[in-house]
């Protein structure tokens, strides 16, 4: 098992949830050579991944059949000995399948379980433990399969040098005009199109409710530019000002931009789960619905350094993804006392 090929090819937030099986992996088995198949918009950050060895770009299920075909072309050259699908589908399944790569591990779901050689029940919609954790199963899994030792992983998953952090921060600092000597609070009020977040009002209640003295950025990527700038405008009607990050040089520049917060606030995004793999503490808010609890997306926070908040049980579905059940009255009795060994 000297070749493996490891596919997490869905969005970011899911993709940083996969570090600690890549860690685990190639701690446990130093001498194996790991490709990773991830769509082109993860891609920087599966460069960044210090235990992948190499990318291979997935065109994705819409593409055309040519390529497709190329993609499998380009797997079977490799030559594989296994595959692990952290993220099983019936394109991700066929895709090893048809490559003819021998051993093959996926979770035991779905009808794409027949194209698979080796496998695991996991029952992950029942949402029992953190979709990292999940990944870690199949990974130990793999590994017992072929009689190698576990190496657990520790955090923090991704790490820059701290001088490269340094001169990111004092760079930050001119272009925004921030305090380097204030905290930094950074809050990314979109949601990507995955799962729900509060309302700009809901944030700006929050943030202006918080009693530690900070500076405040708020993030936007593609398309959120408007909704980072209205949520400003908010705050400023309340006499709190704000730093609108909505341009940088990719997602390595993003990622090491928010290396420098102090504490990251976001509902359960990519940028979320990017703060928590640098283990910058962070503030999470999740749906209450059972698919995307806060446990389901626990971040990747060493203990002690992550707080979510979820609207109150429900048994209306409606109801659990409300999140305008959030109070942020109730947010703040719990957020300042932990907030502010962060911010002070």
């Amino acid at each position: 098992m000297k070749k493996i090929l490891v596919i997490r090819n869905d969005k970011i937030g899911d993709f940083m949830l996969a570090w600690p099986a890549f860690a685990m992996l190639k701690s446990s088995l130093p001498d194996c050579h790991i490709s990773a198949l991830v769509p082109e918009y993860t891609a920087a950050l599966a460069h960044l991944c210090p235990w992948i060895d190499h990318v291979l770009i997935d065109p994705g299920k819409r593409a055309d059949k040519r390529e497709k075909q190329a993609l499998i072309s380009q797997i079977k050259q490799h030559q594989f000995d296994a595959s692990v699908n952290l993220f099983s589908t019936t394109y991700n399944a066929l895709l090893v399948w048809k490559a003819g790569i021998p051993y093959r591990l996926a979770p035991a779901t779905k009808v794409a379980q027949v194209f698979y050689n080796h496998r695991i029940k996991q029952k992950r919609s029942l949402s029992l433990k953190p979709e990292y954790e999940y990944n870690l199963d199949l990974i130990r899994a793999f590994l017992a399969d072929i009689g190698a030792a576990v190496v657990e992983p520790t955090t923090p998953y991704l790490r820059f040098n701290p001088v490269d952090v340094a001169k990111q921060r004092i760079q930050f600092a001119g272009e925004s005009g921030l305090s380097l000597t204030k905290r930094w609070l950074f809050v990314h009020a979109g949601s990507g199109g995955s799962a729900n977040n509060l309302s700009l009002q809901q944030y700006a209640h929050i943030i202006r409710g918080m009693t530690t003295d900070k500076e405040v950025v708020l993030t936007a990527g593609p398309g959120e530019e408007e909704k980072a700038r209205e949520l400003k405008s908010l705050l400023a009607e309340s006499g709190v000002n704000a730093f609108v990050y909505d341009k940088n040089d990719g997602l390595v520049d993003f990622s090491r931009s928010i290396a420098c917060a102090d504490v990251f606030m976001a509902g359960s995004t990519g940028p979320l789960h990017i703060a928590a793999a640098l283990d910058v503490p962070t503030v999470g808010f999740f749906p209450a619905k059972r698919s995307a609890t806060p446990l389901r997306w626990r971040p990747l926070n060493s203990d002690g350094r992550h707080i979510a908040f979820a609207p109150p049980p429900a048994d209306e579905k409606s109801q659990q993804e409300d999140m305008s059940r959030i109070d942020p009255d109730e947010v703040l009795e719990t957020l300042n006392p932990w907030i502010a060994s962060y911010l002070s």
